[in-house]
């Protein structure tokens, strides 16, 4: 299957087991197995009632700017057109007098600790899976946006077909039957690293442990499962209009 967006064509790359970051399949490892019952309604009401750190998503900086994160997580997940559970952001800043350099900036829901869109959710379809995921309820969605709103990542859109709110959820469908997220498997520049927090032998944990990480907004203190390795410092900031607003 081929998908075409924003004249960029991409040959998605079928779910792999075994992965634990997108590259060279000799080099993957089986990250964890399926999950157990993380499906039901509600069950955290807020982070502190899930009690445990959950799933984080390592981001290397430079990207290659190849947007296959973007196209295999259409496909994998239905995002309908003009809509994105996880974009990349271009734009340019002036290095020094005159001269511009190009910066891109990987976009999704961050998965917080203390999420904003949960909590403001009027009938609880936002909610915490049992190892913290944050998920939303299809059916009990009513559209309200108030979700929308309180994104401070502009993370959500409210599908036009469903008419209810989606986001990223690190594909926690795959995650029940130990697949990684459509687009750490696809990352062709092995930029995302994705695993448990709660295992120390993970690969992301070690990443975590061995690297300097930033986050976006930090000053929020929402606690952002999304950690960014090499991120350009104005970028980690609230004024996202530092970069232009096409998404690829």
């Amino acid at each position: 299957m081929t998908v075409s967006l924003y004249m960029f064509s991409v040959k998605y790359v079928p779910p792999i087991e075994s992965s634990i970051r997108g590259g060279d399949p000799d080099d993957r490892k089986q990250p964890f197995g399926p999950l157990d019952g993380a499906n039901s309604l509600n069950v955290g009401s807020c982070y502190e009632a899930v009690g445990f750190d959950p799933y984080a998503l390592t981001i290397y900086e430079p990207l290659k700017g190849c947007h296959a994160c973007t196209a295999a997580c259409k496909v994998e997940n239905g995002v309908p057109n003009g809509n994105f559970r996880i974009w990349v952001e271009e734009g340019e800043k002036e290095i020094v007098p005159n001269q511009m350099a190009s910066l891109k900036l990987p976009r999704q829901c961050n998965q917080f600790r203390k999420a904003p869109c949960e909590r403001v959710c009027p009938v609880g379809a936002t909610y915490y899976s049992e190892d913290g995921v944050v998920l939303i309820d299809s059916k009990r969605c009513i559209g309200c946006s108030f979700c929308v709103a309180a994104c401070p990542y502009d993370a959500r859109f409210i599908n036009p077909k469903t008419h209810s709110a989606e986001k990223c959820t690190f594909c926690y469908h795959r995650l029940e039957v130990g697949l990684l997220p459509a687009c750490v498997s696809t990352c062709v520049g092995n930029a995302r690293i994705f695993g448990d927090l709660n295992d120390p032998t993970s690969e992301v944990s070690k990443v975590l442990s061995e690297f300097s990480t930033d986050v976006l907004k930090p000053e929020m203190g929402t606690g952002p499962h999304v950690y960014y390795i090499g991120l350009d410092n104005t970028l980690s900031v609230t004024d996202y209009n530092k970069l232009s607003k096409k998404k690829g």
